[in-house]
């Protein structure tokens, strides 16, 4: 292994802000703003390549690494999955064990890339599935989002000059030829339905061969190579020290980047995209009981229903509304508005959802979605934990976002992020919040000055979270 005696360098520019003022552009309410761009944690994801001979261990190394960092933010991504279609004589030829897929041409290093580079750019990328019993790409495909770490493994992972520009470490991984062959016996017919006879023609009329043409030079651009695999403890040592290194790095830069941005929020006004809450006697007698520390658990509840429906009522003022005229039983003719599109929600966890039953109040069929960030308690960095979307989220008319209470607003900031990424325009997101402070306002309205807010009331800007403990009484 070489460069053991030297620390891994680390590549890129770590030292970029997260957030930078964009070029000026129109805002929805007419007046011209600069746009704050905010970079979650997982854009320019690092991306880690393995390469190797088929049967080193690539996968098993992958995997050590995955299981030493114990972090749900790594996702091992195998360059198998981007084999290319075959015709009917390439497949012919598959099933005979005739066909080579030991050799560069057999991989679609187009998608890859362009894979990769969305990976890279922190939006959502669909893999594809590649079925080795078939011998043919499935028509479903496998989505992969927001991790921080990619350890892309394969036996052409550092072949690509186009992927090489793209990754952080290179890693090629070494073990003599008896020791892969076995292993490949044991793989191909446990996992790929594969005969022994087969795998063997194939391992001397192409594997090998390709080996030495294709594999093997792949390691003069490796910053390590890894001899005995996963029972080298020292490199898996490397390896995992360098990404906690570069994860520390992104947790701080993404965490004083927030820092500035609510700096830079704190001198402008209120956008006029925040609609407050008229505060009527209904109101504010709602909110004197849901307040009201001595107010008993059913009290709370029911209030508390009562004004989320009146909530997600005026939220739903921000969507495009068409006139309508409906044919009565009766025969009588009924002249109403309706929505010019599917209006659906996605519930921020875990406050979000003392919310929904008021948004079924108001739209009982509403289509839903749910996303759970939590603040790290160490760094008090928000992090994305659980995501579940509508498939069809980016052609709704509206998403209504809920959450109880903002505060800082880096978990709504995140969460707005996540819409956008998946396709959703920034003018069709609508965030209602029972509560929310001027700073957390601030910095979501500056980022994305074209949502629009609805809040119940105005609070301090440092307030703790309480709605879901008593909604829920845990």
């Amino acid at each position: 292994m070489h460069n053991s005696d030297h620390a891994l360098p680390v590549r890129g520019n770590p030292d970029a802000d997260a957030v930078i003022l964009g070029a000026a552009g129109d805002r929805a309410d007419g007046t011209i703003s600069k746009r704050a761009h905010y970079a979650p944690p997982w854009a320019d994801v690092s991306i880690i390549g393995i390469a190797g001979s088929s049967g080193s261990g690539k996968s098993t190394l992958s995997q050590a690494i995955v299981s030493k960092l114990n972090l749900p933010w790594v996702v091992i991504l195998s360059i198998d999955s981007f084999y290319k279609s075959l015709d009917p004589e390439s497949s012919r030829k598959a099933f005979r064990n005739e066909y080579d897929f030991d050799a560069p041409d057999a991989i679609d290093f187009d998608v890859l890339v362009e894979r990769l580079r969305d990976l890279k750019a922190g939006k959502r990328a669909e893999i594809p599935v590649y079925s080795f019993e078939k011998h043919a790409r499935l028509d479903k495909t496998t989505a992969i989002y927001s991790p921080h770490v990619l350890i892309l493994e394969g036996i052409f992972a550092l072949y690509d000059p186009r992927v090489l520009e793209l990754m952080d470490m290179k890693i090629f991984c070494e073990a003599d030829a008896d020791t892969c062959l076995s292993r490949r016996i044991l793989r191909d017919v446990r996992d790929r339905g594969r005969d022994i006879e087969g795998i063997i023609k194939q391992w001397f009329g192409f594997v090998k061969p390709n080996f030495e043409k294709f594999v093997d030079p792949q390691r003069k651009v490796a910053d390590i190579i890894v001899p005995r695999g996963v029972e080298n403890h020292v490199a898996i040592t490397m390896m995992t020290q360098f990404i906690e290194q570069k994860l520390l790095e992104k947790s701080k830069h993404h965490r004083a980047a927030l820092t500035r941005l609510e700096i830079e929020a704190q001198s402008q006004p209120l956008s006029k995209r925040v609609t407050v809450m008229e505060q009527t006697s209904q109101l504010r007698g709602m909110s004197t009981i849901i307040r009201d520390i001595d107010s008993s658990g059913e009290d709370f509840i029911f209030y508390f229903d009562r004004f989320a429906a009146l909530l997600v009522e005026q939220a739903l003022n921000n969507v495009s509304f068409e006139s309508i005229t409906i044919n009565t039983p009766p025969g009588h003719k009924y002249s109403g508005l309706c929505a010019r599109g599917e209006v659906s929600a996605v519930i921020l966890l875990r406050g979000g959802a003392a919310l929904e039953t008021g948004l079924r109040r108001v739209i009982d069929d509403c289509k839903t979605g749910r996303i759970l960030i939590q603040s790290n308690v160490r760094t008090g960095e928000p992090e994305l934990h659980y995501l579940v979307l509508p498939s069809d989220i980016h052609e709704h008319e509206a998403v209504l976002l809920l959450d109880a209470q903002m505060s800082s607003g880096g978990s709504a900031l995140m969460a707005v992020q996540v819409l956008v990424d998946h396709g959703v325009k920034m003018d069709r997101i609508v965030l209602a919040t029972y509560s929310a402070g001027r700073i957390g306002l601030h910095r979501l309205t500056t980022v994305f000055p074209d949502i629009a807010v609805v809040v119940g009331n105005l609070v301090k800007d440092v307030e703790e979270r309480w709605v879901e403990k008593r909604y829920f009484r845990c």
